[in-house]
């Protein structure tokens, strides 16, 4: 039973980690139809604002505050990741909407420079951020099965980005302005709204998203400037299992993936268990090409 346990509880972490990468392609693949290559360069942002933000904690501040730092590297990875995504929108995203293979291009080159630039400031090698002592240790529920610290809270963190994220997208006025101008851009933009405006801050959201992802990942182990690249292929693949431009299905994929991941690797390796987890995807995306929750949309056939 501990052991069954301890699997079910790998698996929810692994899918928690999922949805928080996936979470901002939810927003600029799923709902803006942008292929962001540079997504996983966003989660490496996030990831090193977090070791820079512990470095002033650690030379500026004094040490009973320590602790504290990573409550700052969270809304500052935010903050710091959504910079550069505005600024990505406004020079080079906002002239390939409707072209999503240029897009790819693109993006996939600037990555590639996001990463030179990570190597020419931090270094090549990784580097480690420190976990604050409240997240270390576990929480025993028996022998042989203990929940640890760190997963408990990056589970709470990505419960806490989604329910921020379905307040903003279903319950806010800004929200109905980005689904307004996501379905239907020539009608949004006759009624008033800001089209421009409303493309930048979305794409910044999904970024800074990216950064709280990179973030919490810098709890897991080292960081370095190829963090992103690991994750990228498998944040698409949560957002085209589950059904692209819906939240729920997000959620859906990233557990499907997270769990069937953890179930495979437990009587294989991590290299079959890929390998496995990839051909369930593809049999389920044969059987249901729309993922897990499918748009519903309407539309009206004409004939001349």
């Amino acid at each position: 039973m501990a052991l069954v346990l301890q699997q079910i509880f790998n698996g929810l972490s692994v899918s928690s980690i999922l949805l928080l990468i996936a979470l901002g392609l939810a927003i600029t693949f799923g709902l803006m139809k942008v292929i962001n290559m540079a997504h996983g360069e966003l989660i490496m942002i996030g990831a090193y604002t977090a070791y820079v933000v512990q470095g002033l904690f650690a030379s500026c501040l004094p040490a009973s505050v320590f602790n504290w730092y990573f409550a700052v590297a969270i809304p500052a990875s935010f903050l710091v990741a959504a910079l550069f995504g505005l600024v990505l929108e406004m020079t080079m995203i906002r002239y390939l909407y409707g072209r999503p293979l240029d897009s790819l291009l693109a993006t996939w080159g600037v990555g590639m420079i996001l990463q030179q630039l990570a190597r020419s400031i931090f270094g090549a090698p990784n580097v480690a951020v420190t976990s604050p002592s409240w997240l270390n240790g576990g929480l025993a529920i028996m022998p042989g099965l203990t929940f640890t610290y760190k997963r408990l809270f990056i589970i709470g963190l990505v419960i806490v980005c989604l329910l921020c994220m379905f307040l903003y997208i279903y319950r806010s006025t800004a929200g109905r302005r980005m689904r307004a101008v996501m379905q239907n851009r020539d009608m949004a933009a006759s009624l008033g709204i800001s089209t421009r405006r409303v493309d930048a801050t979305t794409f910044a959201i999904g970024a800074g998203i990216g950064g709280i992802a990179g973030c919490a990942l810098s709890l897991m182990g080292p960081i370095g400037p190829a963090l992103g690249t690991y994750y990228i292929v498998d944040a698409f693949m949560v957002v085209v299992l589950g059904g692209v431009g819906k939240l729920l299905g997000t959620v859906l994929g990233a557990l499907g993936m997270g769990l069937s991941n953890t179930l495979f690797e437990s009587f294989t390796d991590a290299s079959i268990g890929k390998v496995f987890v990839f051909i369930a995807v593809i049999a389920f995306l044969q059987w249901r090409p729309t993922g897990f929750v499918s748009l519903r949309t309407r539309s009206l056939d004409t004939t001349d």
